[in-house]
């Protein structure tokens, strides 16, 4: 057995001994903000239902020009506080309404009963109206909603923003002492912006009329229809587009997924006269009319099975909006000029030239035009650009193509097949990939490749690509493949629905292996002790068969922070890592960057590892999200008599740190603290256990020891599950178990290198 003492796998023995006597508090959690966005230049309320929300007192959001501050914590009710309220209300609500005005102030109690909780919901009941009343007692026990702890608690916001903050999405994060939140999606939008909490109250309409262009802001809740009076004039391109799951794309406790908001229009007679559910394979419904009288149009929203909570939040623009409904082709080359062609609703031009400037990511977004309701999506490529030429709809009538080459082409009517030929060489490995779904584009495509005397070689109907984790239908096509023989081939490219049209285009790359990855990093906010270390998941999305180690890195970090060495081993799928905070930073949230490096074809090639949120839907389908940055937050931190260190001096995190172990080799790494343990601090730390998070294939925890100095783990490689050469980072984490309660985590250590060496 080897004793290690080189590695400095060290956390403080008496800093765990103190945590377990104190259990940390959970961070906090959210489920929605509500409204999800607003205009520039205003000033509002914004209400966050989640967990956790005790104590929270800051509000981070991405980007410039946005300032919140926490006003009122609502706490949920228990079971008994909503058993007395209940009770409280119901008699209030009957003595109002039967009693003369003298007993106005009866408060509901007993003689001598306690009072009710001090809560936000339940203050100056005797001064409401019976109506009033009766609405609360409907919000606090609709007999149709499900509880739900999740949203259980509120937070209420007072948020500004500035009249320059750039519109588009942002991510909203609420900030406690006990650490950060994951992130929501907050829209600063352009467009005048109502609420339907503007129009309660009494002699309220129940369709409120409202002046377009308009966003319209919203909650649905079980079983409700909220319905909206529009004042429209003849001739009038009308489009009402809904934000739902757009700002929640996964919920996981709610089948199918999402909240599915359907869009319903009503002319002045009552007849309907529109009706969307979705928009394309999107989810989120946009409707569109041409209005062809005057008169007070009707617009309702509902979910399309008539769920509803309070996480079931909506936005919807209203008016005579630019939309784009078809683009034509979707990218060009780097550098070079290209001009796609556009229709849809209310545009000023039918021409968009696209911006293909190098250095860019290789999907980009822009607005058509000032006001336009959705972005068009395209691609860059370095590869040459070729437009499809018809007739092609057999292989005897195939368009030739000199790859590698991108073929811009669509499907343009309904059982429309494209058929390219190329030739090629025996024993070359090429690709064919389809971009037209991940692009935004209708088409569910099929992709078919055939030899001379047409053969089938390869199909292929939906890829699967894990970089677009809100793409739930994935309907693009990927070929790769050896090719048999010298010759010629064809490549067919149709619509597995049998359908076609203007807008259903696509990009069809041709083109050799290109070895590449991305990178996903889970999840998209850390909250670390100062001093302290947290663990992240980094996946690796490989592309083209690239097979090879990944080693992963902080780049231009803030100073003090600290990522354990990392690699993800060649052909795995993830790794975990340990970021370690510095000691004595003040509470604050920074952002890090991490990124992979790997060899491909003699080049070092760096990406980026995007931050992204691991989200469940319908309680079974996992997705990466990805998130606009990895915020990690600085909790503070911890007194306590105990410090880590390397054991040898100089020694640096390298990968000749690594603990070095044979197949069936043991070794121990020490958890040291800076001075002997008097038996009141050994007692405590003997009550804390801990457990392997993540390891490499074959390497366990076998025995836990409590000594004079600290712990002592031992740690062992199967002899039947490791080889030579094997590498990945141990991370253990700490823990105690009260009897009767559930685990409480105290913490990671920072990961431990291992390499597997010979025999």
């Amino acid at each position: 057995m080897k004793r290690w003492r080189g590695w400095p796998a060290v956390v403080c023995a008496a800093a765990l001994a103190v945590s377990c006597a104190i259990p940390a508090a959970a961070a906090p959690t959210v489920g929605y903000v509500y409204p999800a966005g607003g205009q520039q230049g205003a000033t509002f309320t914004v209400t966050i239902g989640g967990q956790s929300l005790r104590g929270s007192d800051d509000i981070y959001v991405t980007g410039d020009g946005i300032r919140a501050s926490v006003e009122e914590y609502v706490p949920a009710l228990g079971n008994q506080e909503l058993s007395k309220v209940q009770r409280v209300l119901r008699d209030l609500v009957r003595r109002r309404w039967v009693a003369s005005v003298k007993d106005s102030a009866y408060s509901g109690l007993m003689p001598g009963e306690a009072p009710l909780p001090d809560h936000p919901w339940l203050r100056d009941l005797d001064e409401r109206s019976p109506i009033e009343l009766e609405r609360l007692r409907q919000k606090l026990f609709d007999p149709r909603a499900q509880p739900n702890a999740q949203i259980g608690e509120q937070l209420v916001l007072t948020l500004t923003i500035d009249a320059d903050a750039a519109p588009g999405y942002r991510e909203l994060r609420v900030v406690s002492p006990t650490g950060m939140s994951n992130p929501m999606r907050f829209q600063v939008g352009t467009l005048p912006e109502v609420c339907e909490e503007d129009f309660t109250g009494p002699g309220s309409s129940d369709a409120p009329e409202v002046e377009m262009p308009v966003l319209i802001n919203g909650q649905i809740m079980p079983g409700e229809v909220d319905r909206w009076t529009l004042r429209a004039k003849k001739g009038q391109r009308l489009v009402v587009q809904a934000q739902a799951r757009k700002l929640i794309p996964y919920l996981a406790d709610a089948v199918p997924g999402w909240f599915q908001a359907t869009l319903t229009l009503y002319d002045p007679s009552g007849k309907e006269v529109a009706f969307c559910d979705d928009y394309r394979f999107d989810p989120d419904p946009v409707l569109m009319y041409e209005v062809p009288a005057d008169g007070l149009y009707r617009l309702e929203v509902c979910d399309s099975i008539y769920r509803g909570r309070a996480d079931f939040i909506y936005r919807i623009s209203a008016g005579e909006l630019p939309f784009v409904t078809e683009v034509f082709p979707l990218g060009g080359s780097e550098g070079e000029e290209a001009v796609a062609t556009i229709s849809g609703w209310n545009l000023p031009s039918d021409r968009l030239t696209l911006d293909t400037a190098p250095g860019g990511s290789s999907v980009r977004r822009m607005k058509a035009c000032p006001g336009a309701l959705n972005e068009v999506c395209y691609a860059v490529d370095a590869l040459r650009e070729v437009t499809e030429s018809e007739p092609n709809d057999e292989a005897s009538e195939a368009e030739e193509v000199a790859f590698p080459a991108v073929v811009n082409g669509r499907i343009g009517q309904v059982g429309d097949t494209d058929v390219f030929s190329f030739s090629g060489a025996g024993g070359e490995e090429i690709v064919a990939e389809i971009h037209a779904r991940r692009l935004e584009s209708p088409l569910d495509s099929t992709l078919r490749l055939t030899d001379g005397a047409g053969n089938q070689l390869a199909f292929s109907d939906d890829y699967k690509d894990r970089e677009r984790g809100v793409i739930t239908h994935q309907a693009d096509s990927y070929l790769r493949l050896q090719l048999p023989a010298d010759g010629t081939y064809h490549l067919s490219v149709a619509d597995s629905q049998r359908t076609g049209g203007e807008a259903y285009a696509y990009r069809l790359q041709i083109r050799p292996a290109q070895p590449d990855f991305a990178l996903r990093l889970v999840p998209s906010g850390l909250n670390i002790a100062a001093g302290r270390s947290a663990k992240a998941l980094v996946h690796a999305i490989r592309k083209d068969g690239f097979e090879g180690p990944i080693t992963l890195s902080l780049a231009d970090a803030p100073e003090g922070f600290t990522v354990s060495e990392a690699t993800i081993a060649a052909d795995a799928e993830s790794a975990e890592i340990s970021i370690t905070a510095p000691r004595g930073a003040s509470r604050q949230v920074v952002r890090l960057r991490i990124e992979g490096t790997a060899e491909i074809a003699g080049a070092s090639v760096t990406r980026p590892a995007v931050a992204a949120e691991d989200m469940m839907q319908a309680f079974l389908w996992r997705f990466l999200v990805p998130q606009q940055e990895l915020a990690v937050a600085i909790t503070g931190e911890r007194a306590v008599p105990a410090v880590w260190r390397p054991l040898v001096p100089g020694m640096k995190l390298t990968s000749q740190a690594a603990l070095r172990l044979d197949p069936g080799d043991m070794a121990q790494v020490q958890v040291e603290a800076p001075k002997v343990l008097p038996d009141s601090r050994k007692s405590a730390l003997e009550s804390v256990r801990f457990r392997i998070s993540s390891q490499p294939r074959g390497i366990s925890l076998r025995e836990t020891r409590v000594v004079p100095t600290g712990v002592v783990l031992t740690l062992k490689a199967d002899r039947n599950m490791t080889l030579p050469g094997d590498t990945g980072n141990v991370i253990v984490e700490a823990y105690i178990e009260p009897p009767g309660e559930r685990r409480v985590a105290l913490g990671v250590l920072p990961a431990i290198p291992i390499e597997i060496v010979s025999r």
